[in-house]
């Protein structure tokens, strides 16, 4: 419900964002943002798309003033909250609209949330700053929220860690956060990107709700343009940081004037040929059980256990992809650690033949330089203190494969060239890259090692749709050229049905459904996957 005539209640006007660099005594300015303006309403929801680097979480960063100024300054802008401005406002002002009138959900939560406190105390902190809540009513409050946003069993989660966490997990511990104080206006960058189709379904329906009964003004930044289309009112889309085009939503999706909105709207996974039979196996494992035993007490007795895993069998062929599906915690990472032999587990598993439990010391360090993995968060996955070339050799030291510094020097150009990513900037840190060419280098972190068996985990997730749809050709290429096996890991069932020759459907642990991925895309047997799809597909409807 667009709320177009009524007095904005977040209005941003000529906002430019600029960054100070200083490289052997000379300064350098970087414009990024370059005079966005927009008015957001009570009761409406306002999408700024783009693709990655286009400067919307940027815009978004800087209505709360979280950039790091003073190197982050700018330029030209206004920007106001109920009249109030908020370019260059003093700590107490910002202190008390920031989680209190204005929240923000953050795009990557692990990195967003502290490491060093349990999940409790992270949501309890901003009750008791802004309502003043301590004790059983803030505990009460918090496995309310924690319950809203579809955590199973929240209480039993108040004293977990964020690293005990599933992606999914920790992105709805970050929305709970967000909601806990009932903003005015909530600024939710990618709030769906680590969640899988069900609950993304489920925390939509939760935001409108709140959105009515709260007359809350959204501006949501994502890549996700079928959620757009969903759940938006307008849309302003963004290209290197300037304003492409902006109007009602339907009026976007269905008359867009700009070639770039044009694109963006087009861009779709791209499909390819499936691969020739094969009889040979890379990897197989029967009956595989991943339990994880909760102990208390005094002595740590095992008084339960946590059942991640049960009874997995596959098979992974050369040159195939499979793909596993699933709802956040449902263990579809935990599988691919325990076939990586990064956890322990119980069953069978075999590489290239071998029984991979009988391998100790050097023969499993070889087996684990052929299956590589590429994580769901690029940004927490590369060290930020390492530069691209460090980050990228790092397994050639590891593995003791190259000792000469002009010729590894020359390895790390070569695979970065492979990633499409130009070598002249291997030098330079992660956060001096977008999401997708972050991505870029966790993949060439991994090739670099020329493994047989790439594990995938949410390789996508975090990337808009025209960054995706590269990534995806990148690896086709990738796996057509050097006969590389994948296990796709992922909640974008548009994506796996686009790449996974085989799937594996799983829910708390247990795998539900698996064969071919176009038959059971076509036909699925079991009512979850069937939900599954029809939450996925319908999504766009």
């Amino acid at each position: 419900m667009s709320a177009a005539g009524n007095k904005p209640v977040l209005t941003v006007e000529e906002l430019s964002v600029s960054f100070r660099s200083r490289e052997r005594q000379h300064e350098f300015i970087s414009n990024v943002v370059k005079k966005v303006g927009f008015e957001l309403h009570a009761g409406e929801t306002l999408a700024l798309v783009g693709e990655s680097g286009s400067g919307k979480s940027l815009t978004a960063l800087s209505i709360l003033q979280l950039l790091p100024y003073p190197q982050a300054f700018h330029p030209t802008g206004s920007i106001r909250y109920q009249g109030t401005e908020l370019v260059g406002a003093d700590a107490d002002t910002l202190r008390r609209i920031r989680g209190n009138d204005i929240s923000m959900i953050f795009q990557e939560p692990m990195t967003a949330l502290n490491p060093l406190h349990v999940i409790e105390k992270q949501i309890a902190e901003s009750l008791a700053l802004h309502q003043g809540l301590s004790g059983d009513a803030a505990r009460a409050k918090i496995i309310e929220l924690l319950e809203q946003v579809g955590i199973q069993d929240p209480a039993s989660r108040l004293g977990a860690w964020p690293h005990q966490l599933s992606g999914g997990q920790r992105q709805r511990v970050m929305i709970a956060m967000a909601l806990a104080n009932l903003p005015e206006v909530l600024l939710a960058d990618e709030p769906t990107t680590a969640l899988d189709v069900t609950v993304q379904a489920k925390i939509l329906a939760l935001l409108k709700d709140l959105q009515r009964s709260n007359n809350l003004g959204i501006l949501l930044i994502t890549h996700d343009l079928n959620m757009v289309r969903k759940v938006a009112d307008r849309v302003l889309v963004m290209q290197d940081g300037k304003m492409v085009e902006r109007g009602p939503t339907k009026q976007i999706f269905q008359r867009p004037r700009e070639d770039y909105t044009k694109l963006l709207l087009s861009a779709e996974p791209p499909s390819r040929e499936p691969p020739a039979p094969a009889e040979d196996r890379i990897i197989e494992a029967e009956h595989l059980r991943i339990w994880f035993p909760i102990k208390r007490g005094v002595f740590r007795r095992t008084v339960g256990h946590v059942k991640a895993v049960n009874n997995a069998s596959l098979v992974l062929k050369p040159g195939h992809t499979l793909g596993i599906v699933g709802e956040s915690g449902s263990g579809k990472t935990t599988l691919a650690l325990a076939l990586m032999r990064l956890i322990s587990s119980e069953g069978k598993m075999s590489f290239l033949g071998r029984d991979m439990r009988e391998m100790e010391g050097d023969e499993l360090k070889a087996m684990r330089r052929q299956l590589q993995m590429v994580f769901q968060d690029p940004y927490g996955s590369l060290s930020p203190r390492m530069p691209v070339t460090d980050i990228v050799s790092e397994g050639l030291d590891a593995h003791g494969l190259i000792t000469d510094p002009a010729e590894r020097d020359r390895r790390v150009v070569e695979i970065l060239k492979e990633v499409e990513i130009d070598p002249v900037v291997r030098h330079r840190y992660p956060h001096e890259f977008s999401g997708g060419q972050r991505q870029r280098i966790a993949i060439a972190r991994a090739l670099i090692l020329e493994p047989r068996v790439l594990f995938l985990d949410e390789p996508t997730s975090a990337l808009d749709r025209t960054v995706q749809v590269q990534v995806l050709q990148l690896l086709n290429r990738i796996q057509r050229e050097h006969n590389l096996s994948y296990v796709f890991i992922s909640h974008d069932l548009s994506v796996v049905r686009a790449i996974a020759d085989d799937l594996i459907v799983m829910k708390n642990g247990d795998v539900l459904e698996q064969g071919n991925a176009r038959e059971i895309f076509a036909s699925p047997a079991h009512e979850y996957t069937r939900a599954l799809l029809d939450a996925a597909f319908n999504l766009a409807a």
